[in-house]
């Protein structure tokens, strides 16, 4: 059952030939990373005088990028009396947030269960793996390394690797690219409309996770051309179309 629809999510894929490659998304499908983003937006806003966020709140922020991720904690908790943003307020925050996420990333995070077991059933079947996430390219990296995920991937692209983020298409476009795969080839994996859109937008087939964030809305509602509880049972549906 999906986490947040509460309706049952597709175990099938809407695919007539296997990929050659997938890319994966990171936070909300990979790895659990609301406590890490908790424990840094409460340093930042603690340092700006304001009260910390709910996790449930922050999971609703999550997926656009850390930039869209601190705007939208000081928009959650502007004063009332607050006139216009001020850009001088999101460079220190922006800068707060970065000193108080570097050295907690992966802290107070868990790798979703069955990654592992689908990352090697996926690579078993001789599938190219990269990860595409709006998350800075260097926390990517090293949230990857830490978990011990970094050796199933050849490349790692994140929200700074190019000059548009999902879900504009380009990112993934010039991830097939690295991979030498067509998009029509290249399975995207994720756990939101972002990654969805950008998929569609690219001309990848998609499939989604029902566990991850979703910006807080029901991911099976989203269009893809499959949705799955775990990495392990979307492994295995692609095992089906490659029968």
């Amino acid at each position: 059952m999906s986490r947040l629809s509460g309706a049952s999510v597709l175990q099938s894929f809407k695919l007539t030939h296997p990929p050659r490659a997938c890319v994966l998304d990171l936070d909300g499908t990979l790895v659990d990373t609301l406590g890490d983003f908790e424990v840094a937006l409460a340093a930042m806003l603690r340092q700006l005088g304001r009260d910390a966020l709910p996790r449930a709140a922050i999971a609703c922020m999550v997926g656009k990028g850390s930039e869209h991720l601190v705007e939208a904690a000081l928009q959650a908790t502007q004063p009332a009396q607050a006139g216009d943003a001020d850009p001088a307020l999101f460079d220190r925050a922006w800068q707060l947030y970065q000193d108080a996420y570097g050295p907690i990333n992966g802290r107070h995070s868990r790798v979703y269960p069955g990654v592992v077991d689908g990352l090697r059933a996926l690579r078993a079947r001789g599938l190219a793996l990269a990860v595409l996430t709006n998350k800075p390219r260097v926390h990517a990296q090293a949230l990857l390394a830490a978990k011990r995920l970094d050796g199933y991937f050849s490349q790692v692209f994140g929200g700074d690797s190019f000059a548009r983020k999902k879900p504009d298409p380009l990112p993934l476009l010039q991830t097939c690219r690295a991979l030498a795969t067509p998009p029509a080839a290249t399975l995207m994996i994720g756990d939101s409309s972002n990654d969805a859109a950008a998929a569609r937008a690219a001309g990848c087939p998609v499939a989604l996770l029902s566990y991850g964030y979703n910006h807080g809305q029901p991911v099976g509602e989203v269009d893809a051309d499959g949705c799955f509880d775990s990495l392990p049972e979307l492994a295995a549906a692609l095992a089906r179309v490659s029968a």
